[in-house]
Formats: C-alpha cells, structure tokens, sequence
C-alpha cells in the first residue's frame, strides 16, 4: 500500500549519498548469478551437501527467531527455522555450513517420533534451514523441533493437506497481512496462534523496507534497507516477536509477498523514486533471497537472479482450490504518475499486466479447469473498483490495485464468468482495512451479474489502532454500490468453508499501540455454494 509520499520523488538518501549499492550491469549479473547458486544449497541433508560441522556445543542459545511450517500438500510440508549467528561466535565454523537435526512426532511430547535426520544450515543462505520433509500422511497434525549443540528449539504443530481427490468435511484457515513492526503490537498474532488452524495465509508486507507514520511504539534496528544484510536484520527484527513466532509455532503458513518486502510500490523493475532499474533489480534479487531465508516456502522452481516466480497452488481435497498470486514482480508500471487519479491514456492501454503473461496462462488454465467446489485467489490488492470523485465530480481511480489495470481486471472476471469457474472468492490485503464486494462483470452498472465475492483483510498493525468507520470508508462506500462492508481497525480474518457455505469472520482488536489488547469478531459474512455474493450474519 502506498505510504503517504508521493511516487517519484527524489526521496532516496541510501544510493544518492550513501552509496551502499551501486547496480552496475556487471555487478547485477553478477549478483543474479550468486542468488541462483545460493539457492541450490537450500534444503540439502549433511551426507549430499558435502563439507559442513556438527556442533557439539553452541556460544548462544541458537533458535532465537523461533520455528516454522509452510506449504502444505497432501504428503508434505516446509519445516523451517534459523540459526542465530551469535550461536557461533568463537566456535572456528566461519563460512561453514551447520549440520541441525530435526525430529517429528505425531503428539506435541514427542513420545511417538516418526521421523529425524540432517540437513544443512549454510552461511550463503543466513544460516537458514528449509526442510522439504515428504511420505507424510494425509490431513494429518505433526509436532517438529530442531536440535543443534545441546540446544533445543520450540515446538511446531503443523498439518498435511488432504488428498487432492478426498471429501473434506471442514477447513479452517486464517488470513493476514501488512505488518509494520514500528507502528503497532503484534497482538492479533498472539490470539490467531490459539485459533487452532488448518492453515495461516499472509498476502504481504511481512516486513517494511522503511519508516513511516506519526505513532510509532517500537523502532526498527536501522534506516531504510538495501543490501542483502540489511534485509537479514529487518527480517531478523519482525522474526524477533514472541506474538509472530506463536503463529508460526501453531499451523503451516502459505505466504506471498506484496511492495514492502522490496520498496514501496515498486513494479517489476521501476521504482517509486530515482533508484535505475539496474539498482532496483539488484535490490530485488537481495529482496527475494532475504524473503526465501527467513519464511517456510518451497524452494521456488525457475529462479534466476532478481526472478523467483513465488505464485503457486494449494488443493484442499476437492473443498478448496488456491491460486497463491504474486501482483509485483511482473507488473506494468501504474498508470498516471500512481495515487488516486483521473483516467489516463497509459490507464486505457488495454496491453498493461499485473500477472504477466507467464502467471496469467497459468491462472486461466486452473480457473477453467478446476473441479473443486471453493477457487480462491488469495493476492495483495483490491479487484473489486473502489473509484470516487473529485471537486469536479470526474472519477478517480487508484491506480496501484486493480483499478488501475481494468482491461486485465474485465478479462479474469469473464473468464471466470464463461468458464463457469465454481464460487471463486478473492482474498486480499495491502489497504490496511476490512471490506467485502460483491465482484461484477461491470461495477458501473448495479444490475451487473455478481461473479465472485472479494473479502479484504486489515492489517496486523499498519495504520496503527485504526477505527471502526472512517471519512475514506463513508465516502468509498457511497461511491460504490458493490461494496457491502468497510472497517478500518486491526486484526485478521478468518475462514470457515464446508461444501455449503463459506463464513468469514473479521476479527479485530481496538488497540495495537498497547500490549495485549482482547480479540473480538467486528462482522461475520457467508457466502453460500452455487450464489455469488456475501451475505452478513
């Protein structure tokens, strides 16, 4: 989402004075080919990778930043964690890859261990470990924890998906996204990871590349960040929280990225401000590595250098089908200088993406052929039109969301609509707000045929404490019809689907700048098979 400064000023301090990254093309090749090989070491057990140390004892308590799961399918799931460097101060193992040992049990005391073995942690990935962990029973709970020196880390619960072809009686799954560490608590974490889930879904800004806000009740650890270090230690600081690494602890995690995670509304390879496309993709390439480090996804298939395609799918027996989307990386730039606009002719250009070429084919072909009852695209930004006026009354248009690419918006919704793709529902995040919409063939016209429902998640804590109703929020809704709810508070949303109906519960708390404030469902909806549109309970 964009933060409050306007795209294209000269606001960037880090590569016009300091300096730290000049993107030559010789050092972007070069730092493109370094990430590739990088990632090829991820994941391997001690035996195949080669030269690395078993420890027999640590310099520090190693498992700071916690444990996570992620990525499940009906026979497997990502186990991950991190080993915290100032665990091998003094210890003679620089530049060397570790050797951590994992254990899985079906019962959180581990007295029925299933599984143990090695893999390795290598310095050229931050010490992270990523175990594809596979021959897993289907829809099943298991309990992991990690062991290097002597030292332990936390439990993780986590679950398998059910077999693509299997009658699921119920799933439960929680959503969220934006989660700027400085301006908020991460409260709502701490009650989600007590929700017993099947699966926590975050559509983006896991962290902030930057500062930005009035109301800021904890700080990062530096300025903006650029290098890849300087993502390691932004990411080590969210991956910090107790409350966030409790989520990670309860349920697999399927996380995709928004504009935060690299710069503010960056699009492919333009940026907001003066940054060249050259330093922009260097900065990307250190992005996406740091992204992969730090969060419990498969190793993506297809990278090279700043390229990681992240979009992929999740099969919840024949109940639910999801698309994981990524709306940044292959993006055209926004039309109209960005912000909320007038009509352009770069905004009437009918060639402009968001999903790219490669990424929508793969897209259409699942929406045209899926055979599950629930087909949810779970992306970061607004496909429902949320347009209003100026002084002149003459329509402006946000032209960061979908809004600002609506020749592709029209052509996914007929798709959808042609190809009678079953009750798709859209999940998304980025606006800091909670919304539902009715999805239309065309949002100017009320008697337009509705063909999906968009359920729009507020933030964990961007924006800080928020409120209940807003001028923004009186004012869009009155500009749109389609649109049947808005709130502007914090917290998650979360999804209870069977074959019959989709309930979906926003869940808030009315304070982040303070610790511990309770959870309370604001306003729940249902969706019914067979019937676009939500309905509120």
């Amino acid at each position: 989402m964009s933060k409050p400064y306007s795209r294209k000023l000269d606001r960037n301090p880090t590569f016009s004075s300091a300096n730290k990254l000049v993107a030559s093309r010789r050092q972007f090749l070069r730092i493109g080919g370094s990430l590739l090989g990088m990632l090829a070491l991820s994941g391997l057990p001690s035996n195949v990778f080669g030269a690395s140390k078993r420890l027999s004892r640590v310099a520090a308590y190693p498992f700071t930043l916690g444990v996570a799961s992620g990525d499940p399918t009906s026979d497997s799931v990502i186990l991950w964690t991190r080993i915290d460097p100032a665990a091998l101060i003094g210890l003679g193992v620089d530049n060397d890859a570790i050797d951590v040992d994992y254990e899985v049990a079906t019962d959180s005391n581990f007295t029925t261990i299933i599984r143990t073995g090695n893999i390795v942690a290598p310095p050229q990935l931050g010490y992270s470990a990523h175990l594809e962990l596979r021959g897993l029973s289907p829809q099943t709970v298991y309990f992991y924890r990690w062991r290097l020196g002597g030292e332990i880390s936390p439990v993780g619960r986590t679950k398998t998906a059910p077999l693509a072809s299997a009658s699921v009686q119920s799933f439960r799954f929680a959503v969220a996204s934006c989660q700027q560490y400085e301006q908020g608590f991460f409260t709502a974490y701490d009650h989600m990871s007590k929700e017993d889930l099947d699966l926590i879904v975050h559509l983006g800004d896991y962290i902030y590349e930057s500062s930005w806000g009035d109301v800021l009740v904890r700080r990062h650890e530096g300025p903006e960040i650029v290098t890849l270090n300087d993502y390691r230690a932004r990411y080590t600081t969210y991956k910090s929280d107790a409350d966030l690494q409790s989520a990670h602890a309860s349920a697999p995690w399927a996380i995709t990225w928004d504009d935060h995670e690299v710069d503010n509304n960056y699009a492919s390879d333009i940026a907001e401000d003066d940054q060249t496309p050259d330093q922009l993709l260097a900065r990307r390439a250190a992005a996406y590595q740091a992204f992969y480090e730090f969060t419990p996804i498969r190793l993506p298939v297809g990278r090279q250098g700043p390229d990681m395609p992240i979009y992929r799918r999740l099969r919840i027996g024949n109940l639910l089908e999801m698309s994981v989307l990524d709306t940044r990386q292959y993006r055209s730039d926004q039309a109209c200088g960005d912000g909320r606009k007038r009509s352009c002719s770069a905004h009437m250009d009918s060639s402009r993406t968001l999903l790219g070429d490669a990424q929508k084919k793969w897209l259409f072909d699942s929406l045209a052929s899926t055979d599950a009852v629930w087909n949810v695209l779970a992306q970061q930004i607004m496909m429902a039109s949320l347009t209003s006026k100026d002084e002149q009354g003459e329509t402006l248009w946000p032209m960061d969301i979908w809004d600002g690419y609506p020749f592709e918006r029209d052509e996914l919704l007929n798709h959808i609509h042609d190809r009678k793709t079953p009750n798709p529902i859209v999940l998304t995040g980025d606006i800091h707000s909670n919304w539902v919409a009715d999805l239309k063939l065309n949002f100017e016209d009320a008697r337009s045929k509705i063909v999906g429902t968009e359920f729009v998640g507020t933030s964990i804590t961007s924006g800080g404490d928020g409120s209940d109703m807003t001028t923004y929020g009186e004012t869009l809704l009155a500009n749109n019809p389609h649109v049947k709810h808005y709130n502007g508070q914090r917290g998650y949303m979360v999804a209870t689907v069977n074959d019959k109906n989709w309930q979906n519960d926003f869940r808030i708390v009315d304070k982040v700048t303070v610790r511990g404030a309770p959870i309370r469902t604001q306003a729940s909806f249902v969706v019914e098979a067979g019937e676009a549109g939500a309905k509120r309970m």
